[in-house]
């Protein structure tokens, strides 16, 4: 069965290093939202006056976000349509509180979750030391709004409830703290191959 796996959680919490290293073991088509994103955010920000690095002010979340998870998706759900699988990486905040975000979107190729096995790894950190300290280790340019505005960008920290109608063995909480270990690898990879065929 074909198969959707979103790993999904705040900046920092390691998203983008657990998908990629399912994705070298394992395969799959490997989406990651701030890849797919960044050169159409740049253009825009930049034609209105603003920073192109941002990906977090209200400004962009207004103008960019959504046009993000609209390109991310309709690569994923190309995947599927063509029989392969999918790996979505993305905070994906606002669409796991509408319970009805996911079979929308899988019945856009006319899929439900009878024929596609969907799996979320929701990533996250103990604490928000944990996760100031990953964005000022990483040094990475995109990171620079949200540190310069912590206060702000600290309340998208919090660990969400996933709205969406998936058995309990569907969904992984995930705590990504500390280093990439093989005991951590095996506690994904067990998950997501659970009950796929």
């Amino acid at each position: 069965m074909r198969k959707l796996i979103l790993f999904i959680g705040p900046a920092g919490a390691g998203k983008t290093t657990l998908a990629e290293a399912w994705v070298r073991r394992r395969g799959g088509a490997y989406l990651d939202m701030d890849t797919l994103l960044r050169p159409a955010a740049a253009a825009l920000m930049t034609l209105a006056g603003q920073d192109p690095e941002d990906r977090d002010s209200p400004f962009y979340k207004e103008h960019c976000r959504d046009l993000g998870y609209r390109i991310t998706m309709d690569a994923a759900l190309q995947q599927l349509a063509l029989g392969q699988d999918a790996v979505a990486v993305g905070p994906f905040t606002r669409e796991t509180e509408d319970p009805a975000w996911l079979a929308r979107e899988l019945g856009r190729i006319g899929a439900s979750t009878d024929d596609v096995c969907v799996k979320v790894i929701a990533v996250y950190l103990p604490a928000e030391a944990d996760y100031l300290a990953r964005l000022q280790a990483r040094g990475s340019s995109l990171d620079a709004w949200k540190l310069d505005n912590w206060a702000h960008f600290r309340t998208t920290l919090r660990r969400r409830t996933i709205a969406w109608p998936l058995p309990p063995e569907s969904v992984l909480a995930f705590d990504n703290s500390g280093p990439y270990t093989e005991a951590k690898r095996s506690e994904m990879e067990r998950f997501i191959l659970a009950g796929m065929s």
